[in-house]
């Protein structure tokens, strides 16, 4: 069977699997936001931290609550990190240094899981898993309960209640994330994956010196930092490690975790809207750009434009012979369109159209499916924006599911959009203006650059994938690429939630013939369309200056 073939096939049967999923699992979804139970397990937690799930808020104390949680948690993992040298199970491991404990309880508190560290030299058992792995699940939990609320705000009017935080978080984690992650866990272990507290033990010699490595609780961290759309690797190879990710098969499954939660969202928007083909529009949205960047990244990878990739068969360099380029550039198209920043190969390594391809994922905001939440409600950020110009055009007052788009409304939505841009485009001029940061580029010219511009747009976006090459942990990368992870993931849920407070206020607006279908394809068009030009506006300058000039130049 050729390459190409072999990820041609791959796509479809990942394809097939999501579709399989996307129905049950979206449905289920919508059942336990809409729920006005409580599980036991669930009642004893709200008890334990003092919360009522019954009461409603409106968006200035959810936005609150999801502050407050998360500044805890940024402060219990920097805590756990500097105290690591004295707790049980750190395998001889000292405390991390301070810039490094901020910048990564930045990144796992953000759902950013960028890292700056080598996890199997730095992080014992402790740390990875009652640190680590339990950011894991509640971030992802938080981004799931921010995109609810927005949701809400469409379904609800004349009340600017949009649920209750606390209780979004606990069943988005106990509900969804620990069921689907513990099946995926024994999936992987049964597929060769490890998962032990066993310490550093050595395994033999290699280039005249013994080889070491740790053992850990792997199958299970691996299984919720694809399915919350995490990223932070056990191992520094990350997904490219054969004790994280074994063979061809749980790279496939490894993807279909990534993508299958951020794509059901689309039916749970849809149901509970009240329309299930709004929910298809943004899910054909999705899809649309999902597909076109990962055939564009497979004929990228797979076309032979010098005579080293003549012999290869493909570029090879950077990718793993298990997985070959058809695995690889699904699982890179798969892990920068959404914010999960895992990676099985190595995407500074990738052609220079390929590399560009991963930062534009990013680049666009990561909603096509994004990650566990934040995908779903940038897409409907963005739907917003569509409408608003396809009211200009028209001259009619924009709608959207049966709300006015006024001044208002689009100006949160504005503030949503340029925010991210912003972050990424200060920090990678001013890293490139001082002297000291572009020290920490392997290369130079316009794969350098492109390094720190992808090192920015990764934390900005809350991705976490390096592209390899920077030397990032320096108190500069640390701590500007720290601020960037924190400001890139709170400040857009503070328009969000604000935009979703704004709605749910609102007297729906009957549908008249002048009415924009949004649940056509037309629509979808547009959509899709206007995605790409804003992007393609903010970033080309960026872009022509690092991926685009390198791949011209090849």
């Amino acid at each position: 069977m050729s390459p190409v073939l072999a990820g041609v096939l791959q796509l479809l049967a990942l394809i097939a699997a999501l579709a399989l999923a996307h129905r049950p699992l979206g449905e289920y979804m919508a059942k336990v936001y809409s729920s006005d139970k409580h599980l036991r397990v669930e009642k004893w937690i709200y008890k334990g931290i003092g919360a009522d799930p019954n009461t409603e808020m409106r968006w200035m104390a959810y936005l609150r609550g999801v502050l407050a949680f998360s500044a805890v948690s940024v402060l219990f993992l920097y805590l756990l990190q500097r105290l690591q040298g004295s707790l049980p199970g750190s395998l001889g491991f000292s405390s991390i240094d301070p810039d490094q404990a901020f910048n990564t309880a930045a990144s796992f508190v953000s759902n950013t899981n960028w890292q700056s560290y080598y996890g199997e030299q730095a992080m014992g058992h402790v740390v990875q898993t009652a640190g680590l792995a339990v950011q894991n699940f509640v971030s992802a939990a938080v981004g799931i309960g921010v995109a609810v609320a927005l949701v809400r705000g469409f379904a609800r009017s004349r009340t600017g209640e949009l649920g209750n935080f606390w209780s979004d978080l606990v069943r988005g984690t106990v509900r969804i994330l620990i069921p689907i992650s513990v099946i995926g866990a024994i999936v992987l272990v049964a597929c060769g994956a490890i998962q032990n507290f066993a310490g550093i033990h050595e395994v033999g010699q290699f280039m005249g010196g013994s080889q070491q490595w740790n053992g850990g609780a792997v199958a299970s961290q691996e299984a919720i930092k694809e399915l919350g759309t995490n990223g932070g690797g056990y191992f520094n190879a990350n997904s490219a490690h054969p004790f994280e990710n074994p063979n061809g098969f749980t790279n496939l499954f490894e993807i279909f975790l990534i993508l299958v939660i951020p794509f059901a969202l689309t039916r749970t928007f849809g149901r509970m809207v009240g329309s299930i083909k709004q929910g298809y529009a943004i899910l054909a949205t999705m899809v649309t750009i999902w597909i076109g960047f990962t055939a564009l990244m497979m004929w990228t990878e797979f076309h032979h434009g010098a005579p080293a990739f003549d012999v290869a068969g493909a570029a090879m360099e950077g990718k793993e012979n298990r997985f070959g380029v058809g695995g690889s550039s699904i699982f890179a198209v798969a892990t920068t369109l959404t914010s999960t920043g895992a990676v099985d190969s190595f995407h500074s390594s990738f052609t220079g159209f390929g590399g560009g391809i991963t930062m534009l994922g990013m680049q666009l905001g990561e909603i096509a499916p994004g990650g566990t939440g934040s995908g779903l409600y940038g897409m409907l950020i963005m739907a917003i924006i569509a409408v608003f110009i396809a009211g200009l055009m028209v001259g009619r007052t924009p709608e959207y599911l049966g709300k006015k788009i006024g001044t208002r409304e689009i100006k949160f939505a504005a503030c949503y959009i340029l925010i991210t841009p912003a972050l990424v485009l200060v920090f990678t001029a001013v890293s490139m203006a001082l002297p000291t940061p572009p020290h920490s580029m392997l290369n130079s010219g316009a794969h350098g650059f492109s390094e720190i511009l992808y090192a920015f747009t990764s934390g900005a976006n809350n991705n976490g994938s390096a592209f390899a090459g920077l030397s990032a942990d320096t108190q500069w990368f640390n701590t500007t690429i720290g601020l960037a992870m924190l400001l890139g993931r709170f400040l857009p849920m503070v328009f969000v939630l604000a935009l979703a407070g704004s709605l749910a206020e609102q007297k729906p607006v009957p549908a008249t013939a002048g009415t924009l279908r949004t649940e056509k394809p037309l629509f979808t068009g547009l959509l899709v369309g206007t995605i790409l030009i804003i992007t393609g506006l903010t970033y080309f300058p960026a872009l022509a200056l690092g991926p685009l000039a390198e791949g011209l130049a090849s």
